[in-house]
């Protein structure tokens, strides 16, 4: 076990250390040619205008300062601002495509992110953090930015200079020439080692910094519980140190990243001076001219330039990579449920019934433990059906199944005679409107909040959604109405009135079956009148399964089925099962025991 650990870990240190993970990005900037073809060129263009400076600057020391001819100098200057001018107008237009570009590549990437984990299954994040994801989606797409635009430019403009001013240095004169090429080996070496440094501690500050979201995320999602315990001052002790932790990373990267820029001056500086040298000795000596000297010595300062900004450059993509990798991991996930290739249609029209054929299921959280148990039944079309057992016996895990949040481990769940595996997945869920327990309302207006159960609904559909769930009336006595914004999690409203909006939600789907999941367990007596006279209303004609430990609410149910330990033990109606002496009469007793004596 411990090899095989050690082999992890070192595949993974061998990841950090590929700029590899950068690939991934690359069908984002191809996809958009003409930026990259216009980035391109004024990038090429920008280059050739400054290496062509120093051929200027080679004639006007050699001819233009021999005699009294002004206009010859005149010329050579005329020259000079004629590249200023093509090289400001390259460059302006490089950095407008190349940021472009970058920008461009960072929006594509998160909205690919977002709508791939909206695809992932409720499996993959039991094992994730929400806050995580958070934090990748932010963070690291606005790392990879720079090298997907700026550092990416800087990049290959560095890399032409380089090349062509090696080559004019070559050209000019081959003896100092030679005495570049010894030096660079020295320098690109030290350069390559601290590189990958670089790339670790930026994978390591970015998890830290993404630890330390996630924390932040939770707390501050469930701020009520927080302060109810008293909890403020651990839980910023603790965001504190975790934000700290991620500081250290933090500085530690940047030490890497300034220890690289300082060797690279110093090998470059020290290289510069020994050439200089060598080449005023060979201009006293008559073996060279004082304008070939200095065309040289300003390809050789372009050549050191652009290896001092290549280091600089090298550690924002080693940077980015640790970010991209991050994020093509994410996209690598595939989705546990999706659809099949060749999808088997439902019957047309949808009838709504529901069979469940000997299913067994493990969450994969606990793969040890059963949560359903050889479990079949069928609830007919139109039919209302009632979920009843203790907390934890597997009535949830049903809505799941049926749901496709899961696939059974063995048997079969059916819609209209087809095992919803091998229907679409969209499809499925189409046909399905829940209802549940504790509802999902988002710091929109309320109107928006109906219209999350059909995105495509008009205005006079959400309103007549909202008085067959009998919360017409609350909203319009609303500041807006329906155009009020609502809390995060809306916490605006009262339990019965976001029960309301679920209900209303679920009605302007309008699907044939109907999943209730005790949606009236946590109101008041009289927001649990309001809810549950909607809810009768909206029962009718559909096919609806009911979640519910309070047994008055499912009396009217046209059955009853009892789940214990994940096994179906009873199933009957109110009146028998009461009479049958089981765990459901066990139930009733106690329940309406104690409420007549209340």
């Amino acid at each position: 076990m411990k090899k095989k650990t050690s082999r992890n870990g070192d595949e993974a240190e061998a990841r950090r250390r590929s700029l590899k993970p950068l690939m991934g990005l690359k069908p984002y900037v191809l996809g958009h040619p003409w930026v990259l073809s216009g980035a391109g060129a004024a990038l090429v263009i920008s280059a050739l205008a400054m290496l062509s400076v120093p051929m200027a600057v080679r004639r006007m020391i050699d001819h233009g300062f021999v005699g009294t001819n002004g206009a010859l100098i005149g010329q050579y200057f005329a020259m000079l601002i004629v590249i200023g001018l093509i090289l400001a107008a390259a460059s302006s237009l490089r950095f407008y495509f190349v940021n472009w570009l970058g920008e461009r590549v960072v929006s594509d990437v998160r909205s690919d992110v977002f709508a791939h984990l909206a695809r992932l299954g409720p499996a993959f994040f039991e094992r994730s953090h929400s806050g995580e994801m958070m934090s990748r989606l932010t963070a690291d797409t606005t790392q990879i930015k720079a090298a997907a635009g700026t550092a990416l430019s800087q990049l290959l403009r560095n890399v032409i200079m380089l090349v062509g001013a090696m080559v004019m240095m070559l050209i000019t004169s081959w003896e100092l020439s030679l005495l570049v090429l010894v030096a660079i080996p020295a320098i690109v070496l030290p350069l390559m080692t601290l590189g990958k440094l670089v790339r670790r501690r930026s994978r390591e500050a970015q998890d830290s910094l993404a630890d330390a979201s996630a924390y932040a995320a939770e707390n501050l999602s469930a701020v009520r519980t927080m302060q109810a315990f008293g909890n403020e001052s651990e839980v910023s002790r603790r965001y504190a140190s975790s934000v700290e932790g991620a500081f250290e990373a933090a500085r530690s990267r940047l030490f890497a990243r300034a220890a690289l820029t300082a060797l690279a001056i110093a090998l470059v500086t020290a290289s510069i001076v020994g050439v200089l040298w060598y080449g005023a000795s060979s201009v006293v000596a008559g073996e060279m001219t004082a304008g070939r000297l200095s065309q040289f010595v300003l390809y050789a300062v372009f050549a050191a330039g652009a290896l001092a900004e290549l280091s600089e450059v090298w550690g924002e993509i080693s940077q980015a990579a640790g970010a991209s990798e991050r994020l093509m991991e994410l996209l690598a996930v595939t989705p546990e449920i999706a659809s099949p290739p060749n999808p088997v249609e439902l019957p047309k029209p949808v009838e709504g019934r529901v069979a469940f054929e000997n299913v067994t299921f493990f969450y994969p959280t606990r793969p040890d433990e059963s949560a359903l148990r050889d479990v079949s039944f069928v609830v007919e079309p139109g039919e209302t059906v009632a979920l009843v057992g203790p907390s934890g016996a597997g009535k949830t895990t049903i809505f799941n199944l049926l749901l496709r949040f899961f696939d059974p481990a063995s048997g079969r769940v059916m819609m209209d005679g087809v095992d919803i595996s091998k229907a679409r997945l969209e499809e499925v869920r189409g046909l399905i409107a829940l209802v549940p327990q504790d509802v999902a309302l988002f710091a929109d207006t309320v109107a928006e909040n109906i219209q999350y159960g059909e995105s495509h609904a008009s205005l006079e559909q959400i309103e007549a959604a909202a008085v067959a769930a009998h919360a017409d009336e609350f909203i319009r006595e609303l500041p807006q109405g329906y155009e009020t914004r609502l809390g995060e999690r809306g916490v605006t409203l009262s339990g019965g009135q976001r029960q309301r909006i679920a209900l209303a939600r679920a009605l302007l789907r309008d699907a044939p079956i109907l999943l209730l999941d005790e949606a009236t367990s946590s109101l008041d007596a009289e927001s649990e009148q309001e809810v549950q006279k909607a809810l009768e209303e909206v029962m009718l004609g559909r096919t609806t399964l009911v979640i519910a430990h309070r047994l008055a609410t499912v009396k009217q149910a046209d059955r009853i089925i009892v789940i214990e330990d994940g096994r179906i033990v009873e199933i009957g109606n109110h009146r028998t099962l009461s009479q049958a002496g089981g765990l459901y009469g066990r139930l009733a007793e106690l329940q309406f025991g104690l409420e007549a004596a209340e």
